[in-house]
């Protein structure tokens, strides 16, 4: 079954819209102090790096060619690419919040 019509350029704005959340959000938490990382600080990082390469795949995976013209495979790759970038950042604002 084909994606919704519309579903591609949504994806990749949304992804892009995180992504701007994204990095707002690091640079209100204050990655550039000059006190030392803690290992709450090192797994922020790691989640929001993560995240953010998710987020920076999506419209990559999302307008690549697929072999049959209606298959929507890649877009189901992409869909859980930003599902797993939403999730890194989450996880990243939830344990800088936390500790």
């Amino acid at each position: 079954m084909p994606a919704p019509i519309g579903s591609v350029p949504a994806l990749s704005a949304a992804a892009a819209t995180v992504f701007s959340i994204g990095i707002a959000f690091l640079g209100y938490w204050g990655m550039y102090e000059p006190t030392a990382w803690r290992a709450a600080d090192v797994v922020v990082f790691v989640l929001a790096l993560s995240g953010f390469a998710c987020l920076g795949l999506v419209p990559w995976m999302a307008t690549s060619p697929v072999e049959p013209e209606g298959s929507d495979s890649r877009i189901r790759i992409a869909r859980h690419l930003f599902l797993a970038g939403v999730t890194g950042l989450w996880l990243a604002v939830g344990i800088s919040v936390i500790f």
